[in-house]
């Protein structure tokens, strides 16, 4: 039905004043937290981190990385480059070296964030995929304090070269933390992906590594 355009502003103003009242009833204050987006409540939380730089994980000393050949890799397979990296650090004729880095290892990445000459955390950080760690191992004649880990490195044109990192720790515990963590992680890596359908059963025995080789005993 028509109405006069007087009563159609009457009956607005009479609607939104008893919205007003409606909105003015609720004297209690809202929950602050909504206000706040997810990302800045993060940043908030993890600002302190990142001024500090400091991290989670073993310090350590990076001895280095060698290419080495072959895909499929046993126990000991390890031994003869980390016995290379070891006489390089043997030539520097020094028999003390200060860790230069931190070991950081977590699900789906392992992070390598190294130190300045004061033994605090810089910007420089080297990752590597948990998927494509092809074998680890804290089990070395040369010295039970290094843990070292092969690694698919994909190049510029798609090929791709196995490299064998080495880290000496501060003690044989300490490597052996490491090499469990390694393993652990690999699980954690293993398992989601399988479950998100990023990997099959049939290939994962060409895409992941079946054991690590540790050594908790």
């Amino acid at each position: 039905m028509w109405q006069p355009a007087t009563e159609r502003l009457q009956h607005f103003q009479t609607m939104l004043k008893t919205k007003l009242n409606v909105l003015t009833l609720r004297k209690e204050p809202l929950p602050t937290v909504i206000f706040h987006e997810p990302e800045a409540i993060e940043l908030c939380s993890t600002t302190p981190l990142m001024k500090n730089r400091a991290h989670t994980g073993y310090k350590v000393t990076y001895l280095g990385k060698v290419s080495i050949p072959g895909t499929q890799f046993l126990s000991g397979c390890t031994e003869p480059a980390v016995i290379g990296l070891w006489e390089q650090r043997a030539l520097s004729q020094e028999d003390i070296m200060p860790a230069n880095a931190v070991l950081e290892i977590r699900p789906f990445q392992v992070r390598l964030h190294h130190l300045d000459g004061r033994g605090e955390a810089t910007v420089h950080m080297d990752t590597y995929q948990v998927a494509r760690i092809a074998y680890c191992t804290a089990d070395h004649h040369v010295s039970p304090n290094i843990f070292a880990w092969i690694y698919r490195e994909i190049n510029d044109d798609l090929t791709f070269q196995m490299d064998c990192h080495a880290v000496e720790c501060e003690s044989k515990l300490e490597a052996k933390k490491l090499a469990h963590a390694m393993m652990e992680a690999f699980k954690k890596t293993f398992n989601s992906m399988k479950n998100d359908g990023r990997i099959h059963k049939s290939s994962s025995s060409d895409e992941f590594p079946q054991e690590f080789a540790t050594d908790d005993g």
